[in-house]
């Protein structure tokens, strides 16, 4: 797993509207990437309803929020209209094959699957904080929302 203070670089992903979401883009502000295992499954939902019913507070924190995993766009799209996803961009991190996971240090090799983890991204583009999380349990938003501070 990467270290505080680990310069990300740009990445490129698409999102669930299949429009390319860049690091470079949101230079300035702070990005978390908050990776969840799986779409369709009980705690990701949550998590990712957490970042859309704070999305005000992230904005006023200078910061934007994006779901992270290894679902493919076609499977985000169905999945965010299904839970009630309308501003939150939820990341495919597809193909390659959990490529920015696997760059983090977060991607599951026996899964499959990038772990449930939580990455702050600063203004400069170096991680800030990183914290995974057991795979059955939802991340607390108001530690995330504190480091962003």
């Amino acid at each position: 797993m990467v270290e505080i203070g680990y310069n990300i670089g740009d990445f490129e992903l698409k999102d669930h509207t299949d429009q390319l979401f860049r690091g470079r883009d949101f230079q300035g502000k702070k990005i978390l990437l908050s990776f969840h295992p799986l779409a369709w499954t009980p705690v990701c939902r949550d998590q990712m309803l957490s970042l859309e019913k704070n999305l005000d507070r992230f904005q006023s924190l200078n910061s934007v929020a994006v779901g992270v995993s290894i679902d493919s766009v076609f499977s985000k799209k169905a999945w965010a209209e299904a839970i009630g996803i309308k501003k939150t961009r939820l990341l495919s991190d597809f193909w390659p094959h959990g490529g920015l996971a696997l760059r983090l240090g977060l991607f599951r090799y026996k899964d499959g699957f990038s772990e449930r983890a939580n990455v702050i991204i600063n203004e400069m583009g170096q991680v800030k904080f990183i914290k995974v999380y057991p795979i059955p349990e939802l991340p607390d938003i108001e530690e995330i929302l504190a480091n962003l501070t």
